[in-house]
């Protein structure tokens, strides 16, 4: 055998990063990598914007040249907000505590009645009981405006028999915010209950256990999820509320956030970066509570947009 017909060991020339992108990248991917990056552009970045915004100065807020990057971290507006000792002190921390005074029983008594309302939809016979589920749903769809004058007018004559003032009354605000509430979370663990097969019940009940039993050991349980799901999704509803507190509210030690960031907005004195910084503060808790229970949230949306 000659040297020349001798093969030689073949050397792989190596691959940079831009020839390995270029066969990575095919145009399916590149659409969606384009979509994706579009999607979470346009959703995280007024996020970025609302924070980076509250350490800015008015100037550069207000300039005619958008500041993406403050030059500065400043803490001026949540000294504002926070600091007893600030010219401007603000008692954000009380609009806080208030917001919270709402939202979590509003949330917990919504939870609690939805659960005893959807089982009774979902599993007991009765006439007209699809009408009754679809009337509720129906209030849901009615602007909350248009709900307002009736419910303020119902409330003060009970109020007035009963001994007790509609003004600056956090429970009466919660009795309003489950109006708004309780329709859309009846039906979403209505659909749920559905999805839960009768025969585990069916099978307690001949063990002896009573319905109240059975809902308490074997539905919730299974539930867990569309609970979930109905606790952030009414808690939402009521951490951002703002119609019905700003007529209801009238004291300032009661306001809620919502109405404390509109008072700021209006202030004759702009002071736009408190505003940001009031905005982040109560965006922030809404934030971590979704990204927490984010899975128990995914689940119970899937399972409860199933109509049974």
């Amino acid at each position: 055998m000659s040297a020349n017909s001798i093969p030689l060991p073949s050397i792989s020339r190596p691959v940079n990063l831009i020839e390995q992108l270029a066969r990575w990248l095919t145009w399916r991917r590149f659409v969606f990598v384009l979509a994706l990056t579009f999607f979470l552009t346009s959703i995280l970045f007024p996020f970025y914007w609302m924070i980076s915004s509250s350490f800015k100065t008015y100037a550069e807020i207000g300039g005619r040249e958008p500041v993406y990057i403050p030059g500065a971290l400043r803490w001026d507006a949540y000294q504002e907000l926070f600091d007893e000792a600030h010219k401007s002190y603000q008692r954000f921390g009380i609009n806080i505590i208030n917001t919270i005074k709402l939202s979590i029983p509003t949330a917990l008594i919504a939870v609690i009645l939805s659960t005893l309302g959807a089982y009774a939809v979902a599993r007991l016979r009765f006439r007209g009981r699809e009408l009754l589920l679809n009337s509720i749903l129906l209030v849901y769809l009615f602007p909350g405006i248009l709900l307002i004058i009736p419910l303020f007018a119902m409330l003060s004559q009970i109020g007035a028999r009963i001994g007790f003032e509609v003004r600056d009354n956090l429970l009466v605000l919660v009795f309003t915010y489950l109006a708004q509430t309780l329709p859309v979370a009846l039906y979403m663990l209505a659909n749920y209950f559905r999805t839960i097969p009768a025969e585990i019940e069916q099978a307690a009940l001949i063990d002896g256990c009573s319905r109240l039993s059975v809902i308490w050991r074997v539905t919730i349980p299974l539930a867990i999820p569309a609970l979930v799901t109905v606790f952030i999704y009414t808690f939402m509803i009521a951490w951002n509320e703002y119609l019905y507190a700003f007529v209801f509210l009238n004291e300032r030690d009661l306001f809620t956030m919502p109405i404390a960031i509109n008072r700021i907005y209006n202030d004759p004195q702009p002071r736009p970066h408190v505003v940001m910084a009031a905005s982040s503060i109560m965006t922030l808790p809404v934030v971590i509570l979704f990204l927490s229970l984010e899975r128990f949230l995914a689940e119970g949306l899937a399972a409860g947009g199933v109509k049974g």
